[in-house]
């Protein structure tokens, strides 16, 4: 009886280490769950919204758009223009820096005849005058004469300066077989006026825009520009003369300019004229011929001061 009461104890002392012994297997596999399923949502969660803050910062500084800085250090920067640089360029993204603000010293950002400025440099051959620029209508240029018979229709005049240097070029042209003559000069305002009026109520006033000056912002009332033609075809064929091509080569060499050319027509405002010549001095043609660029071009960035 007493070997069967130690075996009974035995057992049931057996039975409680393995009974206690689950529990604490069980306990400690509960916790490792417990902590593994606290983990798996903690730690996830953390990267994510880190995540998503880092990418929320870089899609805001994408936006971000910063000025550009670089037009002040064209020489022809203008600093009251600096948000007109800016909104041109936005509008305009593929025009190099140097092309904005050129245009925008011209006044390209503006529609014609929009912001308007009386002109500059008076009875001075570097005077501009266009869609931007105009004169008072009892404007009259100092020292005008009238342009020889031989090189002229009857009462042209141009300011002297550029008359004489006309009369050269149509001299040098003449011992080459050329004829040149000029068709129209010196107009003043009130002659531009009705010219202008003219044209407007025969093919309207947009048309009449793209080839015809407003009275105040016609270069003819510089009294230092010419329309051209050979004493034979009509002027307005002047492109298909060999005067036309003789000019090309030389017009430059007597300060003599095209002051319309072919594809310009988005700087100058006007259509293409091959008749069309503007006096602006030797030193000047020569670079304008050079670089093949506009009067605009060039008063915008040398002497729009």
């Amino acid at each position: 009886m007493a070997v069967r009461r130690k075996r009974r104890v035995r057992v049931k002392k057996l039975n409680l280490a393995i009974f206690v012994l689950t529990i604490v297997l069980i306990t400690a596999l509960v916790t490792k769950a417990v902590k593994s399923v606290y983990t798996l949502f903690t730690t996830k969660k953390e990267p994510e919204v880190v995540e998503k803050k880092e990418k929320k910062k870089e899609t805001k500084n994408e936006e971000v758009k910063e000025p550009t800085t670089s037009f002040e250090q064209l020489s022809y920067y203008k600093d009251t223009n600096h948000n007109r640089y800016i909104r041109y360029q936005n509008a305009n993204p593929d025009l190099p820096i140097e092309t904005i603000v050129t245009y925008v010293n011209i006044g390209i950002d503006n529609p014609y005849y929009t912001y308007t400025n009386k002109a500059k440099y008076l009875n001075k051959t570097t005077i501009l005058v266009n869609k931007y620029n105009y004169l008072t209508s009892d404007y009259v240029p100092k020292n005008l004469e009238t342009i020889p018979l031989s090189y002229a229709r009857s009462g042209m005049k141009l300011v002297n300066v550029a008359k004489d240097a006309y009369v050269e070029m149509a001299k040098a042209a003449e011992k080459q077989k050329m004829k040149l003559v000029v068709t129209s000069s010196y107009r003043d305002y009130e002659y531009q006026e009705n010219i202008y009026n003219r044209y407007v109520k025969s093919d309207g006033k947009e048309a009449a825009d793209t080839y015809s000056g407003r009275p105040g912002f016609s270069e003819h009332q510089t009294g230092l520009a010419v329309d051209l033609y050979n004493g034979k075809t009509v002027y307005t064929q002047f492109e298909s003369t060999k005067e036309f091509d003789w000019m090309q080569e030389n017009a430059h060499k007597y300060g003599f300019i095209l002051r319309f050319p072919k594809d310009k027509e988005n700087i100058t405002g006007y259509q293409y004229e091959s008749w069309h010549y503007r006096y602006v001095g030797e030193e000047i043609a020569e670079y304008i011929h050079e670089h093949n660029i506009t009067y605009e071009e060039y008063y915008a960035q040398f002497l729009d001061k």
